[in-house]
């Protein structure tokens, strides 16, 4: 893993973010640079393992990565793929500082803009109307879950890939199609026969 030094420049899609939300002032821009790193990841590197507590939200500047955990049978089961402007996290584990039970790891390299949860504590206690924009960001990425709980609950295999592939239309090109199939609940053999048909 390798620090950058920081460009004002890497910031501005997050600014974006916060900004869709609520208006960011100029001081807690300053704040955001300050306490946060600018980091490079090779490709396949695990930024969380299994047992280890998250103290570390990442947003995406550019590349890709994934969460997952292992099931019964020891088999890799995505639960999310992340890219550029997003926020990446194990929710669980960063909000209540327990044990994760799932990994993240950089599916290409990654350039992440990285926040220790301390200095994220420090940020919300500073500016209170910082706290909003976390609580919002927060609730979106529950209702995505939510959302894609339902999904695999009520979609056949078929409507689920759809949905995925409109949310993300540069999936194919960027994921392998065996973490789609994991993602989606089902074979490789049986993501292959879903695409012949369209």
């Amino acid at each position: 893993m390798q620090e950058k030094n920081s460009n004002n420049g890497d910031y501005e899609n997050l600014f974006t973010l916060f900004n869709a939300i609520y208006p960011l002032k100029e001081e807690i821009k300053t704040a955001i640079i300050k306490n946060s790193e600018l980091i490079e990841v090779k490709k396949k590197v695990k930024l969380l393992s299994v047992g280890e507590r998250s103290n570390t939200i990442y947003f995406i500047i550019k590349g890709a990565a994934r969460i997952y955990y292992l099931n019964k049978e020891g088999k890799e089961i995505n639960t999310w793929f992340l890219f550029e402007n997003e926020l990446l996290i194990s929710v669980y584990s960063f909000y209540t500082g327990k044990p994760s039970f799932e990994y993240i790891e950089t599916l290409e390299e990654c350039k992440l803009i990285a926040v220790k949860k301390d200095k994220l504590d420090e940020m919300y206690l500073n500016h209170m109307e910082f706290n909003f924009s976390g609580r919002k960001l927060t609730e979106l990425y529950h209702m995505r879950n939510e959302i894609q709980a339902n999904d695999l609950r009520m979609l056949s295999a078929k409507e689920r890939y759809e949905h995925l592939v409109s949310r993300y239309p540069q999936l194919l090109q960027r994921v392998s199609l065996g973490h789609i199939a994991s993602y989606l609940g089902i074979s490789q053999e049986t993501l292959s026969r879903i695409r012949k048909r369209k």
